[in-house]
């Protein structure tokens, strides 16, 4: 069988191993953690629980590889990259099959969000690579951008491919070397993800793996002195403390934090009903488990039961149940934990004095970590659940008297990561949306684009990633004063 037709239990003895200096190898702990599925309670694989030990030695492999990764033509490495795409590729079929077994996605989201669409992300990084500006001539010094050095890349469960992907990619072709640590509950895929580096023949130490929980592993990343950058993803309080250890030793860090990101539907839009499926896919879809998840809706006052009709018409088209039945559109949380804690803000919501529109406290798990989509509506933004990132399938409708009114309550939160603005022209959308704190903003439904940059404002985190600006974060500005001229 050839190595492109692998299926997933041929995958299983990488998963008990760390890959170090372009092996994988067994951990210095004898000591695994068990990866559950959420949506069976059944405990399907093992990972090593990694030790500073390993993290140690992941960094010094790192750290041999980078002078002559460092040094490879851009070029070569951008061929590299393009063979570790064709690998990917060949991994879709398992990538798919483990996201839903790893993290409960419906395999439809899987196959585009969680797969497809990270293939778009790397061949735009291949692409984007060439337009980054990696020497300038000033009439008396030359500006070079060079490589930070050895990143230390953290990554979280909800996006088990996509948050490695932006970081990972940009820093091998911007000639950095790697030690990736996954999150502890969702870490197969990136071990399929490792393994196409390693067929792709990326020179040794230059990417590494070491699977653990963050507590030790994590943490001796940001401890580690010759670790130049911690790029993190995650929650705000963890990324605080990350980086108050990572700045002991003066790393350079990028964070991508939390979101309470606002929706606003403007009073001169006709019909709601259209603008639903944007809204509900944000919010609704990875289970509400998505940092740019547009988790309160802001719509006129006078029109606030117009809005309610719509988005109950719309739930239907949303689906809970076992995530390998292609007509599921929402699964389990990820895990118990995630489940208590999306619980617990359901039951918050309620004595805080939000009606609930659908949804609501769910049923003691039988099997599986299910939560039934969640709306409330008459919601105030001074309210926790309209304050604090659920990370769940829980929507918050506020009402708002002006279009004033609503910019002040679109800003009124210490996230600034993702907004949405529908009006009845772009204009309009634009004209408010150019007033809205956030580093990403849709227009009207406007998609996705890759080669722009994505990173949030205030508590939402420091930095960049996608395209050119996510590249250029993986690189530091050295000048030579040698008297040149243009």
């Amino acid at each position: 069988m050839s190595e492109a037709n692998m299926p997933v239990a041929d995958f299983t003895p990488l998963f008990e191993k760390q890959f170090i200096d372009g092996e994988w190898v067994p951990s210095t702990s004898p000591d695994f953690i068990e990866v559950e599925n959420p949506a069976t309670f059944e405990h399907f694989a093992r990972i090593p629980d990694g030790t500073p030990e390993d993290i140690d030695l992941a960094v010094e492999a790192a750290a041999r590889a980078l002078p002559a990764w460092s040094a490879t033509p851009l070029e070569a490495r951008r061929e590299l990259m393009r063979k570790f795409l064709e690998h990917f590729r060949s991994m879709r079929e398992e990538i798919i099959e483990l996201e839903a077994e790893e993290l409960g996605a419906p395999v439809s989201f899987a196959a585009n969000s969680h797969c497809d669409y990270q293939y778009v992300r790397v061949a735009s990084y291949i692409d984007e690579v060439k337009q980054v500006v990696f020497e300038t001539r000033f009439p008396a010094s030359t500006v070079i951008r060079e490589p930070v050095g050895v990143i230390g890349c953290i990554t979280p469960w909800n996006y088990p491919l996509g948050q490695i992907v932006q970081k990972v990619v940009p820093a091998l072709l911007t000639g950095n070397t790697v030690v990736l640590k996954p999150s502890q509950s969702t870490p197969l895929t990136a071990c399929l993800m490792t393994e196409a580096f390693r067929r792709a023949g990326f020179p040794k130490g230059t990417i590494n793996l070491v699977s653990g929980r963050g507590s030790k592993a994590g943490a001796r990343l940001a401890e580690n002195r010759k670790v130049a950058m911690i790029s993190f993803t995650g929650s705000t309080e963890v990324g605080i403390k990350l980086s108050q250890k990572a700045l002991e030793s003066v790393k350079r860090i990028s964070l991508e934090l939390g979101g309470k990101s606002p929706c606003v539907w403007l009073p001169s839009v006709k019909d709601f009903a259209p603008l639903v499926p944007q809204l509900f896919n944000s919010i609704m879809l990875n289970t509400g488990q998505t940092c740019t998840a547009l988790s309160r809706l802001l719509v006129p006052r006078s029109r606030l039961a117009e809005a309610e009709a719509a988005l109950v018409a719309k739930l239907p088209d949303y689906p809970v149940g076992d995530p390998k039945d292609p007509k599921t559109r929402i699964g389990p949380v990820a895990s118990k934990a995630q489940y208590e804690t999306v619980k617990r803000y359901i039951e918050l919501g309620i004595s805080e004095g939000a009606r609930v529109l659908a949804g609501g406290v769910p049923d003691e798990p039988v099997k599986g970590w299910y939560v039934k989509p969640t709306i409330f509506t008459d919601v105030r933004n001074d309210m926790r659940i309209a304050q604090e990132e659920i990370f769940g399938p829980v929507l918050c409708v506020i009402p708002y008297d002006t279009v004033d009114d609503a910019v002040a309550i679109a800003n009124d939160t210490p996230y600034g990561l993702n907004a949405m603005v529908c009006g009845m022209s772009e204009a309009e959308a634009s004209k408010v949306a150019r007033r809205i704190n956030s580093g990403n903003v849709y227009i009207n439904n406007g998609p996705r684009d890759v080669t722009a940059p994505f990173g949030g404002y205030g508590a939402s985190g420091i930095g960049r990633e996608g395209g050119r600006y996510g590249l250029m974060e993986f690189t530091q500005l050295k000048a030579l004063f040698d008297h040149s001229t243009y």
